[in-house]
């Protein structure tokens, strides 16, 4: 029988001879030293550690050593994760109250210009067409990015018109009131009822409203060349005669559909150059129905206050307030009066019996 003798691991030398097996340092051998942390040799073995701060088991084939985290640190960490949750919480919570008081406060408009009662106008006489839709608020700020100053197409004293593109890249105007009598609210849904209804080529189209906002906007097609006024007094492209004549024929015609064929019958009321729009092709639009009054089918005039444009201002309704459809077509002849002059209806530096341009016609 035979045998043979070998060092236990940890250790190295020849078992045979003197020494015998002695002990590795396992820490000396900086290069596959074993430990991440802090190396101790100990006979036939050797232990690792971390250093203070640090936790592990400190070998290199373990957990090594990582940096401890104190009670104060985690304290601190727990403290700020815990007020991030609180505030993103809160605001959240902010949003929410704010998104609901907003639609609230969209609701309490929608219902005090009348939306309700226009829903059941189109309900029970239709909207005019499928284009018609009463719009959100959202939608039309978007339209108008947030009502920039560089979509100002126009302003006075009813209100300022913004051009606007719809989400389905229609182009319009959009009229937004500067000031509404709430007393008023029924005759003007009632208006806007009618109105929506009106299809005529020289008349704009209303395409909509927007009632969740503290004044009513109003939607129109847009008509892309400016006013007449614009295109006789600054002259914006040359007009022949034979455009002339086909604008008043065109704006006679306007008038005389919404005396005669709308039911009832409307007075547009304001009448003037700045209020007949024109398109590429030099088509008349008349437009601006702010001021507009419908007239019962028994009735042949509407006491009314005063309203309209001096230069236009048919003097029997000044004088009388008695508003009638005549009314419309004296400040239309007033019109024809521009277009045939090419004179601007009240001017200051004519002699003092011609500077009204309809009293010149009397003399």
């Amino acid at each position: 029988m035979a045998y043979r003798c070998t060092c236990n691991k940890g250790f190295e030398g020849n078992p045979y001879l003197e020494p015998g097996c002695t002990d590795i340092n396992e820490c000396e051998d900086k290069r596959n030293n074993p430990c991440e942390g802090i190396c101790t040799n100990t006979n036939g073995s050797y232990t690792c550690s971390c250093p203070e701060g640090k936790n592990g088991d400190g070998r290199k084939d373990g957990t090594g050593c990582r940096t401890a985290i104190g009670m104060t640190m985690r304290v601190a960490l727990g403290v700020g994760f815990g007020s991030l949750i609180f505030i993103i919480g809160g605001f959240l919570l902010y949003i929410s109250m704010r998104k609901r008081k907003l639609f609230k406060l969209k609701e309490k408009f929608f219902k005090q210009n009348g939306g309700l009662l226009l829903k059941q106008h189109m309900s029970i006489y239709g909207s005019g067409g499928e284009s018609t839709k009463i719009f959100t608020s959202e939608e039309l700020k978007l339209a108008t990015n947030k009502y920039n100053q560089n979509r100002i197409l126009g302003q006075g004293g009813s209100g300022i018109v913004y051009k606007g593109t719809l989400s389905d890249n229609r182009v319009v105007a959009i009229k937004r009131s500067k000031v509404f009598n709430q007393s008023q609210v029924e005759q003007f849904i009632n208006e806007v009822a009618i109105l929506i209804q009106i299809n005529h080529r020289n008349v704009v189209k209303l395409l909509g409203c927007c009632l969740e906002t503290e004044t009513p906007l109003l939607v129109y097609e847009y008509v892309p060349s400016g006013s007449l006024f614009q295109h006789i007094h600054y002259k914006l492209e040359s007009m022949t005669w034979e455009s002339r004549l086909r604008i008043a024929t065109e704006t006679a015609s306007a008038i005389a559909y919404l005396h005669s064929a709308a039911s009832p019958p409307i007075i547009q009321r304001d009448i003037k150059s700045t209020n007949i729009l024109v398109d590429k092709n030099f088509t008349a639009k008349v437009s601006d129905f702010g001021l507009s009054r419908l007239v019962p089918l028994d009735h042949s005039h509407v006491d009314t206050l005063i309203h309209g444009t001096f230069g236009y201002l048919d003097p029997e309704y000044f004088n009388t307030s008695k508003l009638t459809h005549k009314s419309d077509v004296y400040s239309f002849g007033v019109v024809l009066a521009e277009l045939l002059t090419g004179e601007r209806p009240l001017c200051p530096e004519r002699p003092k019996e011609h500077s009204n341009l309809a009293a010149y016609f009397f003399i």
